[in-house]
């Protein structure tokens, strides 16, 4: 078995674990929140924390040299030359408030470059898969097909995911680019899980997506799960996808939604 494969089966095993805990050990009443962050509405829950600590402990067990970087804190140095990018929970906020759109999200880099990615969506039943240059696919009950993203789709007629910030400054700058976008699209999606959106893109069921102020734990996976399925991720002008600004799409229909995105000033807040 390549290292690919073996990451992807240890990512895949490790978050459909955390998601059946983050299921079965919600609390009637919804979770507790521990911490904010950034803002007040930044929220973290204690089954984050709970989630992490089970992800990283099943990882390390498995593989006690290798790296992490987790968004709530899980981050240590490793010797191996493989790094774990973790989301416990992408979509908190959604956790929160008991919809079914968020997503545990593990991806295994190699030497910097995602080479395996697993995005676990308990409330839907499905695992979106990823190892580089094997493709992409999504498991279910029924059973697994291969994702490829929408192509030839005009601009005019693509139904396009965003997301927001959570600074309310950052808020209002990102809804004057919406202002500037949703006039020249289909309509506009806000589902609140970047990673959920990132792999209703290579699922065919959304055209593109673009966000500003999304890391490294939020997209590691789901933009090899783009890649692996046909799909661009890129920043602005060619810079990598990051905090700044992540467009993804096909790679005909990028090429519009930058050409929209680029005198809209998205990098301004």
């Amino acid at each position: 078995m390549s290292l690919p494969d073996e990451l992807l089966d240890l990512a895949v095993a490790t978050a459909r674990e955390a998601g059946r805990m983050l299921v079965d050990k919600r609390p009637a009443d919804g979770p507790d929140v521990v911490q904010t962050k950034s803002s007040p509405t930044d929220v973290v829950t204690q089954m984050d924390r709970a989630a992490e600590q089970l992800i990283i402990e099943r990882i390390r067990a498995a593989r006690p040299d290798d790296a992490f970087l987790g968004e709530e804190g899980g981050t240590r140095a490793g010797g191996s030359g493989v790094r774990w990018v973790i989301d416990p929970i992408d979509g908190t906020v959604n956790y929160l408030y008991d919809l079914p759109d968020w997503a545990v999200s593990i991806a295994a880099e190699v030497d910097g470059r995602a080479v395996a990615g697993a995005v676990e969506m308990p409330r839907r039943g499905e695992t979106y898969t990823a190892a580089r240059g094997a493709g992409a696919l999504l498991h279910t009950a029924s059973g697994t097909r291969e994702l490829h993203v929408n192509t030839g789709v005009p601009l005019d007629r693509a139904l396009v995911a965003t997301g927001f910030g959570y600074a309310a400054a950052r808020r209002a700058r990102q809804a004057e680019v919406l202002t500037g976008v949703l006039p020249h699209v289909r309509d506009i999606r806000r589902g609140g899980s970047c990673c959920v959106d990132l792999c209703s893109l290579a699922a065919g069921r959304l055209d593109a997506y673009y966000e500003r102020g999304v890391q490294a734990w939020d997209i590691a996976a789901g933009a090899l799960i783009v890649e692996e399925a046909g799909g661009r991720v890129e920043g602005l002008h060619g810079a990598a996808p990051g905090p700044d600004l992540t467009i993804a799409a096909a790679p005909d229909v990028f090429t519009g939604l930058h050409a929209l995105l680029t005198p809209l000033d998205p990098l301004r807040d």
